[in-house]
């Protein structure tokens, strides 16, 4: 994995001696490559948000609402030709985009939406009974404490489980079932939650959040 490439870049942005996009959406474009790319938006502050569409993103560059970037272009805009220099204008996007706005410190580091999806990205599709590997198909959410027995549908008590191991351990603990965990579940952070929603996650992105890891799991999601 590639890292420390991220430069820091005051917008406007733009000049001949840029680095070639990795995407330019012109006319002739293919639609299914166009979603491909979803940039990192942060605050002010340069705290991550979410991902964003490039159209968002393109919307922000024309409201002037973009205070600085991270990263060498890439995208490419192309709109329409100006009268005047009969020139077709162009807007290049960044990686890493960080608008204007101020978020609260409390509103930093939100939980994660504990879906299916999420679960088995934490879990990096194991069943944590048995140990193996499996399509999402073949992957159920496991509560460690069973509902039955007073456990709670919450990221600390729920593991990705095969349907053999979820059907084999029933309404029972992995104590009581004689089926220990293999890792002890845990609440992803913000940023942890960014890495596992999005599986094209660029050079530049990736180096700017593992750099933002808890220490302790920094290493988990290389």
């Amino acid at each position: 994995m590639e890292t420390d490439r991220a430069r820091h870049r005051h917008v406007p942005t733009g000049s001949a001696q840029a680095p070639a996009p990795l995407l330019s959406l012109d006319p002739d474009a293919r639609p299914s490559r166009r979603d491909v790319v979803r940039l990192l938006a942060l605050d002010a502050h340069g705290r991550a948000l979410n991902w964003i569409s490039w159209q968002d993103a393109a919307c922000l560059y024309a409201r002037g609402a973009v205070a600085w970037t991270l990263g060498e272009p890439c995208m490419t805009l192309y709109g329409g030709l100006c009268r005047a220099t009969g020139r077709q204008s162009r807007m290049e996007l960044h990686p890493i985009i960080a608008g204007r706005s101020h978020v609260r410190a409390s509103a930093v580091d939100p939980t994660p939406a504990l879906t299916n999806t999420a679960l088995f990205a934490r879990d990096q599709s194991l069943c944590l009974y048995c140990g193996r590997h499996f399509s999402r198909q073949l992957l159920t959410r496991d509560h460690v404490d069973p509902l039955s027995q007073g456990g709670l549908d919450i990221w600390e008590n729920v593991v990705s489980a095969c349907v053999h191991c979820n059907s084999r351990k029933g309404g029972r603990t992995p104590q009581q079932a004689s089926m220990p965990l293999l890792a002890v579940p845990f609440r992803p952070s913000w940023i942890e939650h960014l890495i596992l929603s999005n599986r094209g996650i660029l050079a530049d992105q990736m180096s700017f959040l593992k750099s933002h890891l808890p220490k302790r799991r920094r290493h988990a999601l290389a």
